[in-house]
């Protein structure tokens, strides 16, 4: 198959934008001209990638793994070519998580990281899919709060600590006079959800006495929407020490079972500190247990 970076290029940047008008923009070349990149690279493999009407386009099946691919390919040849030129050093490590990072940790663990290894910058991104970065090569490694699915052989995964349940209450609520709460406290409660962090659902309850929910985008309107009294919530610990504010209260949940925290990377790792990295994890933790 006489397949070009530039087809990658161009499915890569469809697959992020959604559109075409959108995806020609970001590549700097007209509609028409990306248009028949697409058919050339779908005629050339003999797999149709976007399926495309008057009102929408959407990668088909085929197309989705060849555009997590295009991305970890096209990380690896800027990477590749950096090296050559006397970069591959200079590139920083990425990492990436959902939510709440590793919670008390995040900060010592990245000073102590900088003190140690100045010469290899961490940057930390937050997104509402870490595993998925990961797959496409956009990030280096990444604190899960769901280890990634068993079958998954583009990923290792490694368990690093457990993190209590908390309750997120409004201040001022009843329950904010007490030490930890159970589940059943929270069963009348209107419990928020957050769409970008997935440890949390009406799963958590027993069947027969799951509270009612609402479902938030983010950590902005899951706070907010709690601080405000129009719900609860519930969440690791994590969140205590990365997201407090003034208006919510946590308090643990004593009839929950504790989140276990991963670290997680590509079975075949791009950033040659990869390795590095994740023994300073543990190593920080181990020092702290």
């Amino acid at each position: 198959m006489n397949v070009e970076l530039r087809h990658l290029r161009a499915l890569a940047a469809i697959g992020d934008e959604g559109t075409l008008t959108g995806a020609a923009r970001t590549l700097h070349v007209t509609q028409p001209a990306l248009s028949r990149t697409l058919a050339q690279l779908e005629q050339r493999i003999g797999v149709r990638l976007v399926e495309r009407s008057t009102r929408s386009l959407h990668l088909t099946e085929a197309g989705q793994r060849l555009w997590e691919n295009a991305h970890r390919v096209l990380a690896q040849v800027d990477d590749a070519l950096a090296d050559a030129a006397g970069q591959g050093a200079a590139r920083p490590l990425r990492l990436v998580f959902a939510w709440a990072a590793l919670g008390s940790h995040t900060v010592p663990l990245l000073r102590t990281w900088r003190e140690r290894h100045p010469e290899i910058q961490v940057h930390i991104r937050r997104a509402d899919d870490p595993a998925a970065l990961l797959r496409r090569g956009a990030a280096d490694l990444a604190f899960l709060r769901l280890s990634p699915a068993s079958d998954d052989s583009r990923l290792v995964h490694r368990a690093l600590t457990s993190e209590r349940r908390m309750a997120a209450v409004p201040v001022g609520h009843p329950l904010t006079g007490r030490s930890e709460v159970g589940l059943a406290d929270l069963g009348d409660e209107t419990v928020a959800l957050c769409a970008s962090a997935a440890t949390t659902s009406a799963e958590l309850w027993p069947a027969g006495r799951r509270p009612r929910t609402v479902t938030v985008p983010g950590v902005d309107e899951w706070l907010t929407t709690i601080a405000t009294g129009a719900a609860v919530g519930v969440t690791t610990e994590g969140t205590v020490h990365q997201h407090p504010h003034p208006g919510v209260c946590y308090l643990p949940v004593r009839d929950a079972e504790p989140v276990t925290v991963h670290l997680a990377w590509p079975a075949r790792p791009a950033h040659p500190a990869t390795d590095t990295f994740r023994r300073h994890v543990e190593d920080h933790l181990a020092e702290r247990r």
